[in-house]
């Protein structure tokens, strides 16, 4: 090979690789999100189900408590409420995952009071997730089931892309289920 045809290999070959980790940052960050609406593939999310020993309006005010009152320090790290109205607002929710990598998700989230608190993705690193957190009374307070859908495009590279995204995303919302028990725990008990 030529010195020319080495330089022009070796050019093609970092422009290939900067796109490729441009693409898979872009992703997994939900800034490039992929919506093409061709070879749709949808999983489930959940269920997780937790018994909280608190009353349902508690668990409830906890897990409403970022969106539409007064948010810790913490959480406005983590959820920033774009938007709002009488019972829906759309939040941008942060979340690292891994490195300097952070997943930015944006989400309507509609309050039914005091049962149910749905979320669907409008953007981030999948087209397609729908959520919910339904509150029932439950013998030692109330059970909080999670329970949704996730949907990829592109067949089987997007099933498998669901598969990593689903994996974090439950990981994600199992530590947020254990967050809102603490919490709602420790209210429950000062009362």
């Amino acid at each position: 090979m030529t010195g020319r045809r080495l330089v022009r290999a070796g050019a093609w070959t970092v422009g290939a690789a900067a796109v490729a980790v441009g693409g898979y940052a872009g992703l997994v960050s939900g800034a490039l999100p992929v919506d093409l609406g061709v070879g749709r593939r949808i999983r489930r999310l959940g269920p997780q189900t937790v018994d909280i020993a608190a009353p349902r309006e508690v668990v409830f005010e906890v897990i409403a408590q970022p969106y539409l009152g007064r948010s810790t320090r913490a959480m406005r790290e983590k959820v920033q409420v774009l938007e709002r109205g009488s019972d829906m607002v759309l939040a941008a929710h942060s979340t690292p995952v891994g490195g300097r990598w952070t997943a930015v998700t944006v989400e309507t989230v509609r309050f039914t009071r005091p049962e149910r608190i749905d979320f669907r993705l409008v953007r981030g690193p999948v087209p397609h997730v729908v959520e919910a957190f339904v509150l029932t009374i439950h013998a030692s307070g109330t059970r909080l089931v999670y329970e949704g859908e996730l949907g990829t495009d592109l067949w089987a590279v997007g099933q498998r892309w669901g598969q990593l995204v689903a994996r974090r995303w439950e990981d994600t919302v199992a530590a947020s289920l254990t967050s809102v028990k603490e919490e709602a725990e420790r209210r429950a008990a000062r009362r």
